[in-house]
């Protein structure tokens, strides 16, 4: 299973965090969408071998890629 870690920095944005909370698609879990007031970010942690269309709908409304895009390898036990 593929593991992925997306991060956008929501301070210049387009949005705002507020914005983005109200109108999140849903995901298949466990994939999840998190974020940080504190340092005004967003993202998503995707379990799957490929990215949620979710992850496009972000961009948009944010205006851009990701600043953070982490890929990981897991392995069942």
């Amino acid at each position: 299973m593929i593991v992925r870690l997306l991060i956008w920095n929501v301070y210049e944005s387009q949005t705002t965090l507020d914005e983005l909370r109200e109108s999140v698609p849903a995901l298949e879990p466990p994939s999840t969408w998190v974020w940080n007031e504190a340092s005004e970010r967003f993202g998503i942690l995707s379990f799957g071998e490929e990215l949620p269309e979710a992850v496009g709908w972000a961009q948009n409304l944010i205006g851009g890629d990701p600043d953070v895009y982490e890929e990981f390898d897991s392995v069942d036990f």
